[in-house]
């Protein structure tokens, strides 16, 4: 092959690429989701339906106390749940079946309410890209859930990296874009094994991707106390993508005059986390630099080990689905030391979602926010924490305080 004329004809691929990629994404627009109606369940009729994934590790061991405080809570707000549960989504299905889900996985979850998620990935067993793009990320993407939430937050008894950090100090949320941006598989590897052999990766930001998600952030500040929000950018170091984000922005920040924003370069931003903590609101970032951002935060508020996430379809036409930030950790699982807190919170954030308001919603959400907040601060938490507790012990705990709360 002539590699001169192979490397001329990249433009014209590529021009390709990108037009059958808005060919597909107008087609979605079209169609798939603006056609479906949204699904808004009758509170007060309906049982809501919960799929229940436990997938790889210590998700195993985490889920079922996920399970219990959120059906504690349920039950004394009297929330008809049902919960049903799924043995794919792993590596040991993958290693039997030679994929990670079966071809139907997304006609056996479409019509369920959410899905609670315990962890992905064994690299010992399976490679991390073929895991994770194999079940979690087919989950965010095929379910368009596109605003990935992660609150951070110090608790109290939790010991703060940060010099003279108290709780209060740092009470933030990372808003990420969680379908696009920098994560996509457009792109590939030219001249294999040669000395001219090259990557390339594209990253695809689309006018309807960004703005959905920046606008989730400013609807987000409005509800909250501080009404900032703070953009995540690099357009002094990427040229095209993220000027045009930061167009994006200045746009729809015009349509929140009451919500005050500014827009900081990542690497700044990082350092300001750590030093700056008590600065941040609702913070919105692009896929790569939102996963940073996301893993981060809960670190200098102490742990990634309690850090829950939220991975929505805020239209509401496909389940939303909610998961620890914390992997599945294989050198811990079958010891019984796994921290359940994150999986509990999230499952908190579950119920809130679920609940659109309805104040009996809300307040399973607070009571199990209070109940994580006093086992913290008792010392009867997870060896990660200090404590001597097991998962099940801890799980029990913040279940017996949300069944007693007054």
């Amino acid at each position: 092959m002539d590699n001169s004329r192979f490397v001329f004809s990249q433009p014209i691929n590529r021009l390709i690429i990108f037009i059958s990629f808005a060919y597909s994404m107008d087609g979605l627009c079209d169609s798939s989701l603006t056609s479906r109606p949204t699904r808004v369940p009758d509170m007060n009729n309906k049982k809501l339906r919960i799929a229940a994934i436990a997938g790889d590790g210590i998700g195993l061991e985490v889920l079922p106390e996920g399970v219990r405080v959120v059906q504690a809570a349920a039950a004394k707000h009297g929330l008809e749940l049902e919960f049903e549960y799924f043995e794919w989504a792993s590596c040991d299905y993958y290693l039997k079946h030679g994929k990670m889900m079966p071809d139907d996985w997304f006609e056996q979850l479409k019509g369920f309410d959410s899905i609670f998620f315990g962890a992905v990935g064994w690299p010992e067993k399976v490679p991390d890209h073929i895991s994770l793009w194999g079940s979690l990320l087919k989950f965010r993407r095929e379910f368009d859930q596109y605003a990935n939430i992660r609150p951070v937050r110090l608790f109290p008894g939790v010991p703060c990296p940060l010099a003279n950090r108290e709780p209060g100090d740092i009470d933030f949320i990372v808003v990420r874009e969680n379908t696009e941006g920098e994560y996509s598989s457009l792109g590939g590897i030219m001249f294999e094994n040669t000395e001219n052999e090259f990557v390339l990766q594209e990253s695809v930001f689309t006018r309807r991707g960004v703005d959905r998600i920046l606008r989730f952030a400013f609807e987000m500040a409005s509800k909250r106390e501080r009404k900032h929000v703070t953009s995540a950018t690099k357009s002094n170091g990427m040229a095209i993508s993220m000027p045009y984000w930061d167009k994006r922005t200045e746009a729809m920040a015009s349509q929140y005059p009451d919500i005050s924003w500014d827009k900081q370069h990542i690497d700044i931003l990082c350092a300001r986390f750590v030093l700056q903590p008590e600065r941040f609101d609702v913070v919105v970032a692009s896929n790569l630099f939102g996963d940073i951002l996301s893993d981060l935060g809960p670190a200098c508020a102490g742990t990634i080990g309690i850090a829950p996430s939220a991975n929505l379809n805020p239209e509401r036409n496909f389940p939303s689905l909610f998961e620890p930030v914390h992997g599945s950790a294989p050198d811990i699982f079958g010891k019984n030391i796994a921290n359940p807190i994150a999986m509990i919170w999230s499952g908190a954030l579950m119920l809130e979602f679920l609940g659109q308001g309805d104040e009996r919603f809300t307040a399973a959400h607070d009571e199990i926010i209070t109940a994580i907040e006093q086992v913290i601060a008792s010392g009867d938490v997870t060896p990660d924490l200090g404590g001597k507790r097991s998962t099940q012990e801890v799980g029990a705990a913040i279940a017996g305080r949300v069944s007693a709360a007054q």
